[in-house]
């Protein structure tokens, strides 16, 4: 989680502040995963993207359309798609929201269904929050020892 240590939460939350009332949970999901997978190639499928998000292609390409009128998406022909420079902006500030969340939980220990579980989380979090849980988990890097204790400890309160 390299890029971690360069996140700039105000930001992020200033760009989905923009979009509001715009960008609903699943745009979100939609733009984290477009940005996800157009960081190898700089861009991605219609194809690919309904694939990963286990969605019909028609329904990916509605949705991608919404986000191209939100500026934050171009949708080429043939199903390709690029990337504003807000809508990489914002994807980057979603990937790595979900990428707190996730070290959060796993910190935590909780490693069943931790997919879904950082996805109802990433949607419903303040900014501040976010921050917290990012400090957090940068002091638990620095400190290993302490996630060990804590899963002790959680082993002898469950005896």
């Amino acid at each position: 989680m390299e890029e971690t240590s360069k996140f700039h939460t105000v930001r992020g939350y200033q760009l989905l502040m923009q979009n509001k009332n715009l960008l609903t949970s699943s745009m979100e999901d939609y733009l984290e995963m477009i940005y996800r997978n157009s960081l190898t190639e700089g861009y991605v499928r219609i194809n690919t993207i309904s694939e990963l998000l286990n969605v019909a292609a028609p329904s990916a390409t509605k949705m991608v359309q919404k986000l191209s009128k939100l500026g934050l998406l171009q949708y080429k022909k043939y199903g390709i798609i690029l990337l504003t420079d807000n809508g990489r902006e914002l994807g980057k500030f979603l990937l790595e929201r979900h990428n707190i969340i996730e070290s959060f939980l796993k910190n935590l220990g909780a490693d069943e269904d931790l997919l879904v579980e950082t996805e109802l989380v990433e949607h419903n979090i303040s900014a501040g929050t976010l921050s917290t849980l990012n400090m957090f988990n940068k002091f638990l890097s620095l400190n290993p020892d302490l996630i060990q204790k804590f899963r002790d400890f959680c082993k002898q309160e469950t005896k």
